[in-house]
């Protein structure tokens, strides 16, 4: 209360006199015989209060006259600001040290007798503060009340009016059910009335010629008799039809007035459904403006309650400023309290301490002597101390202008640190996307196409007079031909390998085609050929050599080297690894630890015992297979150990084409999860890496018995991949992934969810032509296919909002 006039300019505290009595201008106190002049707080808010001079000015009087005083400060009620309470507290007592002790007495009273007068004030504050805060209270309530009561009343009267307008909308409905209802019976009377009508017309225009036709009858009846006999039979029947027609003319008139009176009876019955359905449309507008006006009032109490609200919140602040104020000046007055009984001993002292002090200020001058020359000596030495301050100051200026030197420019590298992170990370989105972008427009199934050289138990024959390559610009490193009796046979691919190629060189055009998986894209690259065309070599080579190492140690090393070095932006993967082979339409496991350990193929039981293997794909297009061994890996000496496993577990043959070779498709997955602390960007990518087995005709491959059964099942199956992948080249509707495991594996890779790479290996003996052109055949009709976009898999953690992209 007292912080609102705290700011106010300061203003004359007389304005005139009146009588020998000065006035106050702006009347904070009044003091007067036997009433209240000083009016409560709340009602006293906005007014002044008397200035604290007159107070001081009436200290005299107050002194001489104790009962006066006395009578006056029970009588009247003084009103003080908080600027003259601090004064009357700093206040010090009048007279010099060398006053009668008399003097000192009367001012302490005076003094005393003031602070009574205050401490009164606060308490007459302090009564009309509670009886304010009870006022505020009680009203408050009453208007909470009253806003609880209207707003009850109002939502009751809205639910009345919403079941009135739901049953008045339902009225309404059924009313126009019934207006269309007779609309459509009208038209179709209508519709018969106007078919009545025209059959009528046409049996009076029939009537006519009847009449005309026994005119003319009895005319010829006159002139030939010799033809009355037959006549007169054709005229009784005329006369029957006639009077069959009048007949029917008759009911015709009675049905149209029938029709008649039922469609007047329908127009009324329409009026009477028109006039309720305006007067249930004006009742409904009323009550949509008595609901509208009632929100409006709803609306205004809510305004009121907020508006009391925020007045009775000013309230309780400014209360609880007086009641803080009120608990300081309690607390000064306590303490005052304190010093009076402390002057009160004091003065009991005085006089025998006086002649101490007079024999103290004696030997006190003595001590000023000695020590002003003492204060001399301690001047000269500041003054020595003070230029020694003034060289620290040079020298300490000096290290902070070097110190904030060498702050700015580490804040400054810090700016350059920042901008740097922030360019590595948009230049890796930038990378991502322009890789994602150079991948498609290369196509999303890619066929590579590698020749392996001769080796020296291949027929005898040079390979320019089987397989020779173009040089022309178009077709330069992308074309092949295939020389048969004679007939050359050209095709096209992505790129193709010669002889000469080493396996670096085909790594590095399948390169960013691993990196996708990184980004988190699922990729497959799958090897296709004849046995002994090098499909082993090429997605296997020798492990133990680095030059001869396949594709998928070298895509494996990639891929780890390029996670570690995305640690430094944040990034952390997990790898997970699984290999399995379809043997004659059967999976096995090649991790798992019950598997047999022979290579027999006829000894070799289907699968793991006790374990059934299905392949399953969830709704984002990920593969599954139950029972199947999945490893967690961390380090490319690991996914070494596993493939050696897995080497040792295939099943391999002898056929007329290769003494070692591969009776099952061999797949190694890896699935690839990676989070970004810094972005919380989440991508899970998949590789998929597939030896298929080889693709020779059963005359060509020479098998019988159990390598006959091996060579029927991966023919089926690798036509099943051609029938797939033929359908999806004319964009059939139905493809056929569920003929083979292989295909119904592949799906997702094939179907468009991911990036697919497919090698054909060609051997270069001339007595392989046929399959080498079987194989390049089935290649072309592939790299003519054209599936879907890829998809990548990320995820955003949330913090308001996630964001997921397929």
């Amino acid at each position: 209360m007292a912080s609102r006039n705290q700011n106010r300019p300061p203003r004359s505290p007389f304005t005139k006199k009146d009588g020998n009595e000065e006035v106050p201008l702006d009347k904070r106190r009044r003091i007067g015989a036997g009433r209240m002049v000083g009016p409560p707080l709340a009602a006293s808010r906005g007014r002044g209060r008397q200035a604290f001079s007159e107070v001081n000015s009436r200290q005299d009087v107050m002194a001489t006259s104790d009962v006066g005083s006395g009578e006056g400060s029970e009588c009247g009620t003084v009103e003080f600001t908080k600027e003259e309470v601090e004064a009357l507290l700093n206040e010090k007592l009048k007279g010099k040290k060398l006053d009668p002790l008399k003097v000192k007495l009367d001012n302490a009273i005076d003094y005393i007798k003031r602070l009574k007068l205050c401490l009164k004030w606060f308490q007459q504050v302090e009564q009309n503060h509670v009886l304010e805060k009870e006022k505020l209270q009680s009203s408050i309530e009453a208007v909470e009340k009253k806003c609880t009561d209207t707003e009850l009343e109002m939502k009751n009267k809205v639910e009345e009016l919403n079941v009135i307008i739901l049953d008045l909308r339902k009225t309404i409905s059924s009313l126009e059910d019934r207006v269309a209802k007779e609309e459509s019976d009208k038209l179709d009377a209508i519709e018969c009335h106007r078919k009545e009508k025209e059959a009528r017309v046409a049996g009076e225009k029939l009537q006519a010629s009847l009449s005309a036709q026994l005119e003319k009858t009895r005319q010829e009846k006159l002139a030939a008799e010799q033809k009355a006999a037959s006549f007169e039979d054709m005229y009784k029947r005329g006369q029957e039809y006639n009077v069959s027609l009048q007949q029917y003319n008759g009911k015709l008139q009675k049905d149209n007035e029938t029709i008649s009176e039922s469609l007047k009876r329908v127009e009324m019955e329409k009026l009477t459904i028109v006039e309720n359905l305006s007067n249930l449309r004006c009742h409904n507008k009323a009550l949509q403006d008595q609901l509208a006006s009632f929100k409006a009032s709803q609306e205004e109490v809510i305004k009121q309650k907020e508006s009391l609200s925020n007045e009775l919140r000013c309230l309780r602040v400014e209360l609880q400023q007086v009641r803080d104020d009120r608990d300081r000046q309690v607390t000064q007055m306590q303490a005052l309290s304190a010093e009076i009984v402390k002057y009160k001993e004091f003065t009991g002292k005085s006089c025998a301490e006086l002649d101490n002090l007079t024999i103290k200020s004696n030997a006190l001058e003595e001590t000023c002597s000695s020590q002003r020359e003492h204060i001399r000596t301690l001047q000269h030495q500041l003054t020595a101390a003070n230029e020694k301050l003034k060289m620290a100051d040079l020298s300490a200026s000096e290290t902070r202008t070097e110190f904030e030197e060498q702050k700015r420019t580490v804040c400054e590298l810090q700016e350059r640190l920042a901008d740097a992170e922030f360019q590595l990370i948009e230049g890796e989105k930038l990378r991502k996307k322009l890789h994602n972008t150079i991948l498609e427009l290369k196509g999303n199934i890619r066929v590579f196409c590698r020749v392996r050289p001769l080796l020296p138990e291949d027929g005898v024959g040079t390979e320019s007079t089987v397989i020779a390559y173009p040089t022309s610009t178009e077709t330069l490193g992308r074309g092949i031909d295939l020389v048969q009796s004679g007939q050359k046979y050209p095709f096209t691919f992505d790129k193709v390998f010669s002889h000469e190629a080493s396996q670096q060189d085909v790594f590095v055009e399948i390169s960013q085609l691993v990196q996708s998986a990184l980004d988190g894209y699922k990729v497959c690259i799958f090897a296709y050929g004849q046995t002994g065309s090098g499909k082993t070599y090429t997605m296997m080579g020798r492990p133990e050599t680095s030059v001869q190492k396949g594709l998928i140690p070298r895509s494996l090393e990639q891929i780890f080297q390029t996670s570690q070095s995305l640690q430094a932006q944040g990034w952390k993967y997990k790898m997970q690894a699984s290999m399995l082979e379809i043997y004659n339409e059967t999976i096995r496991d090649l991790l798992s630890t019950n598997r047999s350990s022979g290579l027999d193929m006829s000894r070799t039981e289907n699968g793991a015992p006790g374990k059934q293997y299905t392949i399953k794909h969830d709704v984002n297009g990920n593969t599954h297979v139950s029972d199947l061994t999945i490893v967690d890996v961390c380090s490319i000496n690991e996914i070494s150990s596993l493939l050696q496993q897995a080497a040792h577990s295939r099943s391999v043959g002898r056929t007329q084409m290769n003494e070692q070779s591969s009776r099952s498709h061999f797949v190694f997955t890896l699935r690839i999860s990676g989070v970004n602390e810094s972005t919380e960007q989440q991508v899970q990518g998949v590789l998929n890496l597939i030896d298929l087995a080889g693709s020779e005709r059963l005359s060509k491959s020479g098998s019988t018995g159990d390598r006959l059964k091996e060579t029927q099942a991966i023919n089926k199956s690798l036509s099943s991949l051609a029938d797939v992948i033929f359908a999806l080249a004319k964009k059939e509707d139905h493809v056929p992934f569920r003929n083979s495991k292989l295909t119904y594996l592949l799906q997702p890779c094939l179907g468009g969810d991911s990036k697919t790479l497919m090698f054909v290996n060609i051997s270069p003996d001339p007595s392989s032509v046929g399959e080498s052109l079987c194989s390049l055949r089935f290649a072309a009709r592939v790299n003519s296919c054209e599936i879907g976009i890829p998809r990548r898999q990320t995820t955003v953690k949330p913090m308001d909002n996630r964001l997921s992209y397929g």
